[in-house]
């Protein structure tokens, strides 16, 4: 119960704030838009720039605390891929947009800020070395799979042009290349540029979660509901029981643990509604995952965290 009140409902009040202000018209929809573009394009880039920065990458980068997220995240992609085409016989391109809900949990906005409530700032670095390559492997997978479903006979040379291009057109993904090549080159950087990017990074999560609930407020419960609590199975459950295990086979550390399972245990995050909405397909059905998934992991986040050590 601790654990619900003093790091879960927390992170959660910010997010109804957001959810509230929109609903109740204190706060317009274009405003919303707009902290996204602000915390997604900037903010965020900023901090992840600054957290893989300062890594001691030989230390953070174990193959087992990957291995052991991925392993998971992977296993939850192709579950709901031929989840939605066997059991709910959706098109292939929906099944692939399905599976991305399931693939890429909310690491950034709530595997952070939950992680820091419960464990501190200094519980962080792994939960930045999965987040390091986790719109990269996330976005491969998924663009993938969806331009080898959508080919049909097409020159099967324009697939890794297009993986690559969404790949590099991330804020995300700039921010946290630019922060690997100041690492490991052993850049130092002016400390005028560094004190202003700490001031973009502090306003990051708070802005983004707030953020969130807004987004949330714009979508309604909509879809087939079977297809949405099978993804919200296999994501807030399924995910994390696979990384739990795996974290236990390899003899993780007791913080990597915490970080992979509970970065695993988030609720699939907003960039699976812009997959589906980047394809055209499964729209309603990722937009209401998101929404139902985020309320149900207030209660599944609390159990992950009573067993973990």
């Amino acid at each position: 119960m601790q654990a619900l009140l003093d790091v879960i409902l927390p992170v959660f009040s910010v997010i109804g704030f957001g959810y509230l202000a929109v609903r109740v018209g204190w706060f317009s929809t274009g405003g919303v838009d707009g902290l996204m573009k602000f915390t997604q394009n900037f903010a965020i880039p900023c901090l992840l720039f600054l957290s893989i920065a300062r890594l001691d990458l030989a230390q953070v980068f174990e193959w087992e605390l990957l291995l052991s997220f991925y392993t998971g995240s992977s296993a939850g992609f192709f579950l709901g891929l031929f989840g939605a085409r066997l059991l709910f016989h959706r098109a292939w391109d929906e099944a692939v947009a399905i599976g991305f809900c399931c693939l890429f949990s909310n690491s950034v906005l709530l595997g952070l800020a939950l992680t820091e409530r419960a464990y501190g700032a200094d519980a962080l670095e792994a939960n930045f070395a999965i987040i390091a390559v986790h719109s990269p492997f996330c976005y491969g997978l998924g663009i993938t799979v969806m331009e080898i479903v959508r080919a049909q006979g097409q020159p099967g040379g324009r697939v890794p042009g297009k993986v690559l291009r969404a790949m590099f057109s991330n804020a995300l993904v700039i921010g946290i290349g630019l922060g690997f090549i100041v690492n490991l080159t052993g850049l130092v950087l002016p400390a005028v540029l560094m004190d202003g990017l700490d001031l973009m990074a502090r306003a990051a999560l708070p802005a983004a979660i707030f953020g969130m609930g807004g987004v949330l407020a714009q979508y309604r419960p909509e879809g087939d509901l079977r297809v949405v609590f099978y993804i919200c199975l296999v994501a807030l459950v399924v995910h994390p029981a696979i990384t739990r295990s795996l974290a236990w086979v390899f003899d993780l550390s007791t913080p990597a643990t915490r970080s992979a399972v509970i970065t695993a245990a988030m609720a699939p995050g907003v960039n699976s509604y812009i997959f589906a909405n980047m394809y055209g397909v499964a729209r309603r059905v990722a937009a209401t995952s998101v929404l139902v998934a985020t309320v149900l992991s207030i209660g599944t986040a609390w159990v992950w965290l009573g067993v973990l050590p």
